[in-house]
């Protein structure tokens, strides 16, 4: 399994979004670390799953289903339940993460 946090420079999200990963991992008892990727061009967005950062991958999908690829350096907004925020919860990561295991 492979973790991507997809990322824009000093996004001030991108810290919740790789601490909520490696509680849902946790949570789910994974050894894994996510890898944090820079996107630094329209290019390079358009070149992957991008939705705005941070987009969380889990082997290549958007762990969040919903938004659409975008090529713009732009942020993303959650819906959490507990409102829009700027990272996902552990709690909206772990179905992801389930389904790439096949658990």
């Amino acid at each position: 399994m492979r973790i991507e946090i997809l990322t824009i420079e000093d996004c001030p999200n991108s810290p919740a979004a790789e601490r909520e990963v490696r509680r849902a991992l946790d949570d789910l008892g994974i050894r894994a670390d996510p890898v944090v990727r820079v996107i630094r061009t329209p290019e390079e967005a358009a070149a992957t799953a991008f939705a705005g950062s941070p987009t969380i991958l889990v082997d290549g999908v958007d762990a969040i289903a919903g938004s659409a690829p975008i090529t713009d350096l732009a942020c993303r907004v959650y819906l959490t339940p507990a409102g829009p925020a700027g990272a996902p919860t552990a709690e909206m990561l772990i179905p992801a993460i389930r389904a790439s295991r096949g658990t």
